[in-house]
């Protein structure tokens, strides 16, 4: 990928691939790489696409609590600052979080480690064993934990797409 085809700059990119690989690191024990890895961070850095804005929110505020370049920092220092990003990052880290785990759990060899078949779910599907469903009954006995909304524009698209009774009606 060049330059102009990132949607990060090379100083983010190298932030977002440090990061990545705390995230999610490579697990020998499971034959498992990393979402540091470089197919998968390809991946990751095609797939920003609407979350750019929030990858780079994250970013900069991951730049901060680093005190610099979040990839230059420590390896034995990083789990200490992303730890202290995820308490502070919000929706801009919530998305990026979910690009690097679609991007990771998308790659076949990651999905073979977890015994699955690298395939889309679909046409065949996935098998999911069946829980235990009276375990929604508590919250299905529950009251609603919303307001109804009585505004006047409620009340008027009410009337507006009830049906409306006929003037033949009457007689």
């Amino acid at each position: 990928m060049s330059q102009t085809t990132l949607p990060l700059t090379a100083a983010e990119a190298r932030d977002l691939r440090a990061l990545a690989g705390v995230m999610i690191p490579a697990s020998a024990a499971y034959n498992v790489p990393g979402a540091d890895d470089e197919l998968i961070f390809a991946d990751i850095l095609k797939s920003l696409e609407r979350d750019t804005a929030d990858a780079r929110t994250a970013l900069a505020q991951l730049a901060k609590l680093a005190g610099g370049a979040f990839a230059e920092t420590a390896p034995d220092r990083r789990n200490d600052v992303a730890a202290a990003l995820t308490q502070e990052g919000g929706a801009p880290l919530s998305a990026l979080n979910r690009v690097v785990l679609l991007r990771t759990y998308r790659d076949d060899r990651v999905m073979r480690a977890l015994g699955q078949e690298p395939r889309s779910p679909f046409p065949k599907g996935h098998v999911v064993e069946q829980g235990d469903w009276s375990l929604l009954d508590p919250v299905k006995k529950r009251a609603p934990m919303w307001r109804r909304v009585t505004s006047p524009a409620s009340i008027l698209m009410t009337r507006v797409f009830s049906p409306l009774k006929s003037t033949n009606d009457e007689t």
